[in-house]
């Protein structure tokens, strides 16, 4: 190799570390993406009944947060009036253990004393690992404002973004150059079509998981039974962790009347995760985004070992993109044009130092149409 492509080499390298060390960053800039995505979707919906765009944005916006209020309005008072019961009714359920197993000892024979352990013993044995997991009190603060920081700027990308989104989207499609920007700016259209499709699928998966929990808690007589469906449906966004996390309040609060309760609800979780897991949420992906089964477990795999929790979160989307930007770059574009000696003209758009009048009409005739167009400076020199 030469001078200039040991140069290029390098910054290559160079710009791959760069991005692998703000990678967290650049998730969070994705997510606000997505959700921007989101609510623009749902805003131009409403603009194509006559309301104007800021109207439009606004109502997507207020619809969002009012959702985000109602989901705490919904959890946080039964959960706080569950827990509170929780912090007596536990101390009473081992004091009750401790006499029921005292009783215990007294029917056993004498030679089998020694080996049944001792609850004051497990209760010593137990108190390191308590003092260790209190010592660890302050990281977990620190941690929970960490994660609010986070989530607060994605909030406010978001708003930057849903303000003027065809401003960046301006902006990211002159990274490219001149001649790739309109091929560039349908991959994007087709990146918004299938980020919807993985919206809708993913509400819909919500639905059917909280409205199962509901009727399932309901059947079984569990208190707050409503907002538990609602925790459930919520923490199905979070791929294989999220269930395992719903049932935990769920067999709490069942806990609170009899074991067989807990027990029940610990079986009815299992149900229903084995059905969203193998049935609901394939199908629904492979519907809206044709999405492989294989191909969304691979996903969440590479994501989380790579990027932690927050790359398990945005496996899907993340997925949804790449796929899209992997067929229409690297399969049609360069992959099935390998040894062709000819361009299709619905690919390229060929630009000269001074276009004629009827270049210019062509390639007026050929952008897509939008609301509000991609600026005409991609067909310029810069």
């Amino acid at each position: 190799m030469n001078l200039g492509q040991w140069i290029g080499l390098i910054a290559i390298i160079i710009s791959l570390y760069i991005l692998w060390q703000i990678k967290e960053v650049l998730l969070l800039m994705f997510a606000a993406v997505v959700l921007a995505t989101t609510l623009n979707r749902l805003a131009l919906r409403f603009q194509r009944f006559g309301m104007k765009r800021g109207f439009a944005v606004l109502l997507s916006v207020g619809i969002f947060l009012a959702c985000v209020v109602g989901f705490f309005w919904l959890i946080v008072p039964p959960f706080a009036a569950q827990f509170n019961e929780l912090t007596y009714r536990v101390p009473q359920g081992f004091e009750r253990f401790n006499s029921w197993f005292n009783a215990l000892k007294t029917q056993v024979p004498s030679q089998l004393i020694p080996y049944i352990p001792d609850i004051d013993s497990l209760i010593k044995q137990a108190q390191p690992f308590i003092n260790r997991v209190l010592g660890n009190s302050f990281a977990f603060v620190s941690g929970s404002l960490e994660a609010v920081l986070k989530v607060l700027l994605v909030l406010v990308l978001t708003g930057m973004l849903l303000a003027d989104p065809y401003a960046y989207r301006k902006l990211f499609v002159r990274l490219f150059p001149s001649f790739y920007r309109r091929r560039v700016d349908g991959i994007l259209d087709k990146c918004d079509v299938s980020l919807g499709g993985w919206v809708t699928g993913a509400l819909i998966a919500m639905g059917v998981v909280g409205l199962m929990s509901l009727i399932g808690l309901s059947l079984l007589g569990v208190k707050a039974a409503l907002a538990l469906g609602v925790l459930a449906g919520f923490l199905n966004l979070i791929p294989n962790l999220g269930p395992t996390m719903s049932v935990v309040p769920a067999m709490a609060i069942a806990l609170l009347d009899s074991p067989w309760k807990a027990v029940a609800v610990l079986i009815l979780y299992l149900i229903i995760q084995q059905a969203e897991s193998n049935f609901i949420t394939p199908v629904v992906m492979a519907h809206q985004v044709s999405l492989l089964p294989a191909v969304t477990l691979i996903s969440q795999l590479f994501f989380v070992t790579f990027f932690g929790f927050l790359g398990l979160l945005l496996a899907l989307p993340l997925t949804v993109v790449a796929k899209i930007w992997l067929r229409e770059v690297l399969i049609n574009d360069v992959l099935d044009q390998w040894g062709h000696s000819h361009t299709k003209e619905s690919e390229l758009v060929i630009v000269s130092d001074s276009p004629s009048a009827d270049d210019s009409k062509r390639a007026e005739s050929s952008v897509i149409p939008r609301e509000q167009p991609i600026d005409d400076a991609w067909q310029e020199e810069d």
